[in-house]
């Protein structure tokens, strides 16, 4: 609908003060404007509508007879806009009040809980829920607009999403201290890192992905075993299972403790970028914009 002769909010709020006081310079005082502001702004309202609204005689400004029927319109429709601010700003304050997030489990285990804290510091306000799924399940949710923003590993992002890059990670092979590759001198080629069932996660996770994609023609021989979380696949290794490609940020702590190595690998590119997606076109605002700018920091 094209509504070409309505004139602006303002311009109907000013037709009702000048009822209201009897004077353009009353009218223009009550909301810090100029009286030759008001003049032209009801000139121009005459000119959209077509016909008189306001007469000015030596005792004040007066509205015509269609003027008044304009007033009395205005006064319906000025209450409405106030109705539809209040509710948009109610809207507003219950989406600002609350934050839905969904991440794959690298983001979920090593990176939200510091990044959920500050925001906690910056909007203690702000109610947050934090699911954590694979990738896959998380471009879904964001697509499906049931959570506000998401972080997934994966290699490839669905054209209907919106993108940032957050971080820079990299796939490591990991290996138990007690398996042959932990006393290897030389890297591990594609081949034989394709050739070689791993302890691995499932096929939709970001990190499984990521490692067929650095394979490229190469086929990834049948997971040795396949579970669905990364702590799963650290604890199958650490207990002797076999080897397994996993984040560097998951797996740290391991090599550190000297729970697992991590086994050189030759002729693969496994660096990844870790983002936060959300619906194309919807760049994230309140909260989630928040967390986005902490997660980039």
């Amino acid at each position: 609908m094209r509504l070409a002769r309505v004139p602006d909010l303002e311009s109907l709020q000013l037709l009702l003060d000048i009822a209201a006081t009897g004077s353009l310079g009353a009218a223009a005082r009550l909301r810090g404007i100029s009286q030759p502001a008001v003049t032209g702004r009801m000139r121009s309202m005459e000119t959209l509508v077509g016909f008189r609204l306001v007469e000015r005689g030596p005792r004040g400004s007066s509205l015509t007879s269609s003027g008044k029927l304009v007033a009395e319109w205005a006064a319906d429709v000025l209450a409405a806009a106030a109705q539809l601010q209040g509710g948009v700003e109610s809207l507003r304050a219950d989406h600002n009040s609350r934050l839905r997030v969904a991440a794959s489990l690298t983001f979920a285990e090593h990176l939200l809980p510091a990044w959920l804290a500050e925001l906690a510091h910056r909007q203690p306000d702000t109610a947050v829920s934090l699911s954590a799924m694979n990738s896959s399940e998380v471009t879904a949710a964001v697509l499906a607009e049931t959570v506000d923003l998401g972080f997934l590993e994966g290699p490839t992002v669905p054209r209907e999403l919106g993108s940032q890059t957050v971080l820079r990670d990299r796939l490591l092979l990991v290996v138990p201290v007690g398996h042959a590759w932990a006393r290897r001198r030389t890297p591990v080629t594609g081949d034989e890192l394709a050739a070689t069932r791993l302890v691995s996660r499932e096929p939709s996770s970001g990190a499984r992905q990521a490692l067929e994609m650095a394979l490229g023609s190469r086929t990834l021989a049948p997971p040795l075993l396949e579970l669905s979380t990364a702590s799963a696949v650290r604890a199958a290794v650490s207990a002797g299972a076999g080897p397994a490609v996993l984040s560097e940020l998951g797996v740290r702590d391991d090599l550190q403790r000297g729970r697992l190595v991590d086994v050189p690998v030759s002729g693969l590119d496994l660096s990844r970028a870790l983002r936060a997606v959300w619906p194309k076109g919807r760049r994230p605002q309140g909260p989630a914009r928040e967390l986005l700018a902490i997660a980039r920091r």
